[in-house]
């Protein structure tokens, strides 16, 4: 992927690589994530749905945005992971633990459903 390796040439013109190990890459990741909750943190799911609205917010959440993707790329870059390939092999994994409803049953399902399951890090 060119953005991975655009940040690895800008991590190494800078010697920046014997700080991007898997421990520390994961911990900033980490870091980035949680300032990313931040920005949401006391909005109401209403607000929240309008963030990119405020110019000053849309700003701050596409920095954040790029931060944690920047970091996600390099630390797949460190461990070999092709991090498309990792995806597609998840939502093949998850299309199997959580099929898709009928169409009948979709529609008989009540008004007041709850919010379906959020997939955990375990392995099916």
């Amino acid at each position: 992927m060119a953005l991975q390796r655009r940040l690895a040439d800008f991590a190494a013109a800078r010697d920046w690589q014997p700080f991007h190990t898997p421990k520390n890459l994961s911990t900033a990741l980490s870091v980035e994530a949680s300032e990313l909750v931040e920005i949401f943190q006391w909005l109401t799911p209403e607000e929240s749905a309008r963030v990119m609205e405020d110019p000053e917010s849309a700003h701050r959440v596409t920095d954040e945005v790029a931060d944690v993707l920047a970091y996600l790329l390099q630390f797949c870059e460190v461990l070999g992971i092709d991090a498309l390939t990792a995806l597609a092999a998840k939502i093949e994994r998850n299309e199997l633990r959580f099929p898709a409803p009928s169409k009948r049953s979709r529609s008989s399902a009540p008004s007041g459903a709850s919010a379906p399951p959020m997939p955990s890090g375990e392995e099916a």
